[in-house]
């Protein structure tokens, strides 16, 4: 599993031109789900997520995570986060787990997320989705097990 996050000031998503999820200040996670992730994995996943320390302490030091700020999360399941590129000019989707297996496990991850976190928005699984964001910082991270 692979998540891309970034720490926003706002994020939201569309799909065919109707805005289904939107957050304020927080993180924006991108979830690739790969052939090999778990149910184990995607639980250890969630926790990384939402204990992971990119907002700025009094000192301005990255020292405080998501539930430290009450901030918002956004969840969007990308596929192409699990290509891989390191040969040619063309990505491979080998590695990436079958359609179905990832909205099973995608499914799972959001529900574990909801269960730890008050404020979990989504896209939706396999749409083709408009993601707009102010990226704060700029902070990115990529995630991984």
């Amino acid at each position: 599993m692979k998540i891309l996050i970034q720490r926003v000031s706002h994020a939201s998503v569309s799909v065919d031109g109707t805005e289904i999820g939107a957050i304020k200040r927080g993180i924006l996670a991108l979830i690739g789900i790969e052939k090999h992730d778990t149910e184990d994995i995607i639980q250890r996943m969630a926790d990384k997520l939402l204990a992971y320390r990119v907002f700025p302490d009094g000192e301005g030091k990255m020292n405080l995570s998501l539930g430290d700020i009450q901030g918002g999360l956004l969840v969007i399941s990308q596929f192409t986060l699990a290509a891989d590129t390191r040969k040619g000019l063309r990505p491979s989707f080998s590695s990436a787990a079958p359609p179905s297996d990832a909205e099973n496990l995608c499914v799972q991850f959001i529900s574990l997320l909801r269960h730890k976190h008050p404020s979990v928005e989504t896209g939706q699984f396999g749409a083709d989705m408009k993601v707009s964001l102010l990226n704060d910082g700029p902070v990115t991270f990529m995630l991984e097990m």
